[in-house]
């Protein structure tokens, strides 16, 4: 069955970076795009990166020029690089798949941006 596992959320300082890995098992990794969501205290979720078959990427405004969404079709994950924090970051953040007309979602990761 299809598994996405995200890890690599913590606590960090505004300014500073995180790595978040979403490993992705039970679907062909390669030919899927695969996103990054957020979703904060009292908040709607909401779409933050995705990276499609070709690694054509496509940010949300908020994060354009400090995160980075890649993926390593040999080891089956997704990553997202996230630079220049800020408290208004903080949320858990989720990958997500479309596969075979379902979606499917991680059991999220939790980053906290804060002094």
């Amino acid at each position: 069955q299809v598994q996405l596992v995200e890890s690599g959320g913590g606590l960090v300082q505004p300014g500073g970076s995180l790595r978040l890995s979403c490993a992705a098992s039970g679907f062909p990794f390669s030919s899927h795009a695969m996103s990054w969501y957020r979703q904060a205290p009292g908040k709607e979720r909401e779409f933050v990166a995705g990276i499609g078959v070709g690694d054509v990427t496509r940010y949300e405004d908020f994060v354009k020029g400090r995160f980075t969404v890649s993926r390593d079709n040999a080891k089956y994950t997704e990553y997202l690089q996230m630079n220049s924090l800020k408290p208004e970051d903080s949320a858990v953040y989720y990958c997500k798949v479309w596969y075979n007309e379902d979606r499917y979602w991680g059991q999220g990761t939790q980053v906290t941006v804060s002094s």
